[in-house]
């Protein structure tokens, strides 16, 4: 019997799908679902609906629910994490664009990215000190952002073996099918590179190499249109990229310098989209308060997450192959050594198995190079406390280096820093 650990249980999005999987693998219906949670009030809510809904669909899985973190995680054969720490999010992403870097999401890359991470990665640290102590035998499935920075301090800092997994694949291969016309089964992809600047280096459809088609259906400009940033990347490096084009705009200095570019590219402004990103998870919040006080019955479906079927297939011995975030050991030869990097992975009742991928092509690795720059600056700032390696991450990100002068970055930077307060009080 499996015991899963979930802490961050009050993501009203990704704790349910999570919960949804599960019920779904026959091989998990004795398991125990920790749920732990700091929030009070979400932490109970997300417990109601679990009990729930394992009753409805008639699994045996028992649900706890716990705000005491090293109370969840004792004996834990899978721990998933999915956190958020502090509340400096709009500040994150305000303050850079006073001064004119308009990020587009600001969680993973650039100022916001860094900022989050020098207060994300020391409690993740803290969870795996956790592990090492209570649950020594447990596999980390990382959801947390920055995801890059978060797993490549973790590899650095502690030996708890660790996957970071993203749905930034799933959903672009549900799109490369969408754009040229077919069903998504239909669809595989041999991707490589990191999280969210990871690269379809082969696209087929029915096993046969659908590149040309892709390029075909980009000069369609209802197509062109719903994917601007990355049909234009496409175009000018050869290659289709992971992450979504509103996301991919801010891990490049060619898309939000300007308004004109900006426009041309048909790219939110951060302020509607803030008010759409709090909006929709209010959505969800009250959807599930809904499902967990109806008394209608509940039903599941598999969701597109790999955490679950990474589970299952340890669990039952039905290999998997997913794509995840590991150490850089061999797998992508010109990108920086021990660095986190994005690969297949092989998942069996043995464990994970990383697949060698070689060499990027070169102009996608030094794209990649670019951000690795920024995730390994941020990664010494973690590590070391250090105050100035945070700004030489902010320093050396590329739209942040094509908006300002270093003068203006360090202004920047001391203003976010500032307006952290006691949140970095281990940094000097």
């Amino acid at each position: 019997m499996a015991k899963i650990s979930l802490i961050g249980a009050g993501s009203v999005v990704f704790a349910r799908r999570l919960l949804q999987d599960i019920v779904c693998v026959p091989e998990l219906s004795d398991s125990t679902v920790s749920l732990m949670d700091t929030d009070a009030e979400r932490l109970a809510l997300m417990g109601k609906f679990a009990a729930k809904l394992a009753r409805d669909t008639g699994t045996k899985i028992k649900i706890e629910t716990t705000a005491n973190r090293r109370e969840s995680l004792a004996g834990a054969d899978y721990v998933l994490t999915t956190i958020r720490v502090g509340d400096s999010y709009e500040r994150d992403i305000e303050i850079p664009l006073k001064y004119g870097v308009d990020q587009s999401v600001g969680d993973t890359v650039g100022p916001g990215g860094v900022f989050k991470a020098l207060r994300t990665a020391p409690v993740l640290m803290e969870i795996c000190e956790d592990i090492e102590d209570l649950a020594p035998n447990a596999l980390l499935l990382n959801y947390t952002n920055p995801m890059a920075i978060a797993c490549w301090a973790i590899a650095e800092a502690t030996d708890v073996p660790t996957i970071g997994l993203c749905h930034s694949v799933q959903h672009t291969t549900a799109d490369l099918a969408d754009y040229v016309g077919v069903s998504k089964d239909r669809v595989k992809g041999w991707v490589a590179g990191i999280n969210h600047l990871a690269w379809f280096l082969r696209f087929e459809v029915d096993g046969k190499d659908a590149y040309p088609q892709l390029f075909q259906a980009m000069e369609n400009p209802e197509i062109f249109s719903r994917d601007t940033v990355r049909f234009e990347v496409m175009k000018q490096f050869g290659y289709f990229v992971t992450e979504s084009t509103r996301h991919m705009s801010e891990y490049t200095p060619y898309f939000r310098t300007n308004e004109a570019t900006i426009d041309e590219f048909n790219l939110d402004q951060i302020r509607q989209d803030l008010k759409r990103r709090t909006t929709r998870v209010d959505d969800h919040y009250t959807q599930l308060l809904e499902d967990a006080n109806t008394d209608r019955k509940l039903t599941a479906e598999r969701s597109e997450e790999y955490a679950c079927r990474i589970i299952e297939a340890m669990e039952s011995d039905r290999p998997t192959v997913i794509n995840g975030n590991v150490p850089n050991v061999g797998l992508i030869d010109n990108l920086i050594d021990q660095s986190s990097v994005e690969v297949p992975i092989l998942i069996d009742k043995l464990g994970f198995h990383p697949m060698a991928v070689g060499e990027l092509p070169g102009q996608l690795a030094a794209l990649s190079r670019s951000n690795q720059a920024v995730q390994q600056m941020a990664t010494q700032a973690i590590l070391d406390g250090d105050r100035e390696a945070a700004f030489h991450a902010i320093a050396l990100d590329p739209l942040t280096s094509a908006v300002l002068s270093l003068g203006e970055i360090r202004s920047m930077f001391d203003e976010m820093w500032e307006a952290h307060g006691d949140e970095l009080a281990a940094y000097s």
